[in-house]
């Protein structure tokens, strides 16, 4: 018993202050200098600085056209969904630069991956407007081919289009392709293990892809001070080896000069960047939500005085880019479109029952023939019938 204690009092003795003290290996220490991947303190903006007179004249009214339009779009989807004609519609309205700079950003080869709400983005990229709203019509598949368009199926679980964003553009940088993919995604989707996953990968493979974050203050009713404790979303990048960038999200020309600069960047084998874009939402979440229950109107209302389309509409006319007749025909380009929307989403559409077997696999399963002779049979009988 003796021994015991002695041993035991031996060793809760302090160590002599010559014992050895090992210092970490070499490959401890980071393999990425962290300061060029850190964000600015501040969201990048153009507009409003000397920067804009460096802008293409050109591309400015482009990109007023299209907010223009995109805001009618989404006044007219909204319409729809009050009619009947739509189950459901996620608003960008107070977002359109985000969605306009990201289309405009990509070259034609290029692939973008949206959310659920990203249908603008889709039309900016030139996808038929009735195309980009048939899934939320809850009509034929996801309304279009992907691989035409290059626009991957909008979707609706949170972030899962971050890492197939990423495995097409891994693919693509194997197979030699010069091809950059634009994967959009909500703050609320940066809480998805999706996202993390598809940040690590893309940066350990040195993807050729950008991550494109709107964040709009709310994930459906969580604001973003619930979700996260960092400094930024854009300061996650660091973490993964991957730069982050800020830049105001209603700013539609900053927008678009920094996703440019990143695909450029992502096109050259300068590998992935996290770029955040500070906008706001300012109509409710989806038509099924009551966006008062947790947020007050005046807070609203401050962000309307920082909207997208004002914004670039004053600086245009302030250049002397923009009068009254270019406000006119943007407007009229704009309100042509959403009367032909209206028209074509007012149409019953004309659907196929058995187009619920024809885009499930190359080759269909003995299963799934078994059902589609099934539900053959049963459309035949019930032909006769009437």
């Amino acid at each position: 018993m003796d021994s015991l204690q002695q041993r035991s009092s031996t060793v809760q003795e302090p160590l002599a202050e010559t014992a050895y003290r090992p210092t970490p290996p070499p490959a401890w220490r980071p393999r990425t200098d962290p300061a060029p991947l850190l964000p600015d303190a501040e969201p990048l903006r153009v507009l409003g600085t000397d920067a804009v007179a460096d802008a293409d004249p050109a591309l400015l009214r482009r990109l007023y056209a299209e907010l223009v339009r995109g805001r009618r779009y989404n006044a007219q989807a909204t319409a729809l969904t009050k009619q009947g004609r739509l189950a459901v519609y996620p608003s960008t309205t107070g977002q359109e630069a985000s969605e306009i700079g990201a289309a405009l950003a990509l070259e034609e080869r290029d692939w973008l991956f949206p959310s659920y709400r990203d249908t603008l983005a889709a039309v900016a990229r030139g996808l038929d407007p009735v195309q980009a709203l048939t899934l939320l019509r809850g009509d034929w598949h996801t309304g279009y081919d992907p691989r035409e368009h290059r626009i991957a199926p909008l979707c609706t679980p949170l972030a899962t289009q971050l890492p197939h964003a990423v495995g097409l553009a891994h693919a693509a940088r194997l197979k030699g392709d010069d091809v950059v993919a634009l994967a959009m995604v909500g703050d609320g989707g940066t809480s998805e293990g999706d996202f993390h996953e598809a940040l690590n990968f893309a940066a350990v493979w040195q993807a050729p892809v950008v991550f494109f974050v709107q964040n709009n203050g709310f994930a459906i009713s969580v604001p973003l001070a619930k979700q996260t404790a960092a400094p930024s979303l854009a300061h996650k990048a660091v973490g993964y080896g991957m730069p982050g960038r800020l830049v105001d999200g209603n700013d539609v020309v900053a927008v678009h000069q920094v996703l440019t600069e990143a695909v450029a960047r992502a096109r050259r084998g300068g590998g992935p960047t996290l770029v955040e874009a500070i906008t706001y939402r300012i109509d409710a979440h989806t038509n099924a939500d009551d966006a008062t229950r947790y947020r007050a109107d005046g807070e609203v209302e401050t962000w309307r005085a920082h909207d997208p389309v004002l914004l670039l509409e004053r600086e245009l006319t302030a250049r002397g880019l923009l009068d009254e007749e270019g406000r006119r025909a943007a407007a009229e380009a704009a309100e042509t479109m959403a009367a032909e929307l209206r028209e074509r989403m007012n149409a019953d559409p004309v659907l196929d029952p058995m187009d619920l077997f024809t885009h499930v696999y190359a080759e269909q399963t003995a299963q799934l023939r078994e059902q589609a002779a099934q539900l053959r049979a049963e459309l035949e009988a019930e032909g006769e019938s009437r």
